[in-house]
């Protein structure tokens, strides 16, 4: 059965770091476009990064830009989402995604079509 599955979210203290990571079963991995989201308590889901097939292309939410990368090893069919000098309003349930339409990414979460379950991050002041 395809599935995503997230792991890597835990407490950290503001200013540190964490990798999210997001293992795929094949079938949903290979030329797909990936991305990573996430939702707040009381919060609609948000953008945060995507990555297309080969990766090569990626894009990023403003709030992330410069502390968090994307990358993906399709060897491994595992993306993978680098989180540095966190902060408290990154704070969420984040979600890995997968794209089965494009191998170039949107940012648009309505367009992916497989969903992980989710892993918590949450930041201490």
């Amino acid at each position: 059965q395809a599935q995503l599955v997230e792991s890597g979210g835990r407490l950290v203290q503001a200013g540190g770091s964490l990798r999210l990571s997001c293992a795929a079963s094949g079938r949903i991995f290979t030329g797909y476009a990936m991305g990573w989201f996430r939702q707040a308590p009381g919060k609609e889901r948000e953008f945060v990064a995507v990555i297309s097939a080969i990766g090569g292309i990626t894009h990023y939410a403003d709030s992330v830009k410069g502390r968090f990368t994307i990358s993906r090893d399709n060897a491994k069919n595992t993306v993978y989402l680098q989180m540095n000098s966190l902060k408290p309003e990154d704070t969420a349930v984040y979600y890995c995604a997968a794209d089965s339409r494009r191998s170039r990414p949107v940012v648009r979460g309505t367009e992916y079509d497989y969903w992980g379950q989710g892993t918590q991050v949450t930041v201490s002041s």
